[in-house]
């Protein structure tokens, strides 16, 4: 997952990005000043959010969410970015591709191979 972080008063202007590779979050910028303020919201402390969809059903209230997990990933870019006074916009990772019925003669590999561009 990737997130990318803006100003909000300027969505055009991509300041930095995060990515997120199942253990831990990276951070890509151009410019110090506005790295080091992102990679502060992903320092690994637990997050605490008044969220319906981290919730279990029935309950209320805020939740605690531990590091380590792609739902604190998100978590923290969504609540800890105004804390910088940044925007947080996520970004789907495979912009082309995608499963397609008409292409089921194709092995299993040779899909994957076709999605992520590849060679054998």
């Amino acid at each position: 997952m990737r997130v990318e972080f803006h100003r909000p008063d300027d969505p055009e202007t991509v300041l930095a990005t995060a990515t997120w590779d199942g253990t831990r979050a990276w951070v890509e910028s151009g410019d110090d000043e506005v790295a080091a303020p992102v990679w502060r919201l992903f320092r690994t402390t637990p997050l605490v959010v008044d969220d319906a969809a981290y919730r279990r059903q029935g309950t209320h209230g805020e939740v605690l969410i531990q590091p380590g997990s792609l739902e604190w990933f998100r978590a923290a870019a969504q609540v800890r970015a105004p804390e910088v006074g940044l925007v947080a916009r996520f970004v789907p990772g495979v912009t082309e591709g995608g499963f397609d019925p008409a292409a089921d003669y194709r092995t299993f590999g040779e899909a994957i191979e076709r999605l992520i561009g590849t060679d054998p």
